[in-house]
């Protein structure tokens, strides 16, 4: 037999996704231990970068549990932000919370 009458081998199935199925949310839920922050940076500094802790905190929750970035109004995310035990998010926050879901596709 020659090569060119050799057949390439199947892909294999793509694995199931997480996005397909929800996943129930482990509780309760134990945050990681948090380091402290480096001294001496403006106060907006430290403002902005909680707010994308946080709003990673809560897309990773969101789409752990199967809503997708259409889905996930601020009512939404305030029960999520509720649920895994952080304050209520401000508008902004769930404005970067919907990017994060969107970028993460």
């Amino acid at each position: 037999m020659s090569a060119a009458t050799l057949k390439p081998e199947p892909k294999p199935l793509p694995t199931q996704s997480t996005a397909e199925r929800p996943v129930p949310l482990d509780r309760p839920y134990a945050p990681v231990h948090k380091r402290p922050l480096p001294p001496g940076r403006p106060r907006e500094w430290y403002v902005t970068h909680n707010r994308r802790l946080k709003a990673m905190r809560l897309a990773i929750a969101l789409l752990d549990s199967g809503i997708q970035p259409g889905g996930a109004r601020d009512e939404t995310i305030g029960a999520t932000a509720e649920l895994i035990g952080v304050h209520p998010p401000s508008a902004t926050t769930c404005h970067m919370v919907r990017a994060l879901m969107r970028y993460a596709r």
